[in-house]
This record gives structure tokens, sequence and C-alpha cells, in this order.
């Protein structure tokens, strides 16, 4: 098989990718797991992932993916982000690190 393209997704894009490729044709092993991983872990709706994704991208420092690391975990407070952070070439600043945190809340 040759991988012709890679494209990082949120979890809710990859469960509605998983669902829709269900309905045509029955899944692998490995899909299956990660179908029934993402119907229990994904939390937000794809409107709200589009509306924090489209919010973080106004910070300039984060990268694609960043952004969907920040929208798949969700962290709840600065110390969250920092940690996630933590092995990230960036650093956030403080003020960015509240941005994050209050956009994560306001959508999610």
């Amino acid at each position: 098989m040759e991988i012709v393209d890679e494209k990082v997704v949120s979890w809710a894009e990859a469960k509605k990718i998983l669902e829709k490729k269900s309905k045509e044709k029955e899944l692998g092993y490995e899909q299956k797991n990660a179908l029934d991983h993402l119907k229990k872990f994904s939390k937000l709706s794809i409107k709200n992932e589009e509306n924090i994704i489209e919010s973080l991208k106004k910070i300039d420092k984060l990268k694609d993916r960043q952004i969907i690391l920040l929208v798949n975990t969700l962290p709840e407070t600065q110390e969250d982000v920092k940690i996630l952070f933590s092995n990230e070439v960036i650093n956030l600043s403080e003020d960015e690190s509240k941005k994050v945190v209050s956009v994560i809340k306001k959508f999610s």
C-alpha cells in the first residue's frame, strides 16, 4: 500500500470517517477498535471542534498538529496546557495559555 497523503484529524472527524466507512463495507479489526474507542472518548461535536480550531488558529504560534492535540485532549487548566506542550519546541506565554483554556471552555 502506498501512502498518498497524510493529514492530522481530530477524534470527531476520525469517528465520522470510520462511521461512513462502516456503512460502505466491513471495518477491519483495528478500525473497529478505533471506532469503539472514539465513540467512548470523543466528547465534542464536529461543529464545536470546528469552532475551537478556528479560534485556536488565531494564536500564530500553534501549528495544526498542536491544535488537534488541544482539541482531542481538551485541557481544563493552564497547567494542563503547559504539560501538553512540555515536549514541544514552542512555549506559550501565560496569556496564550489562558486564551487556549478559555476557548476550550467556551465551546466544550
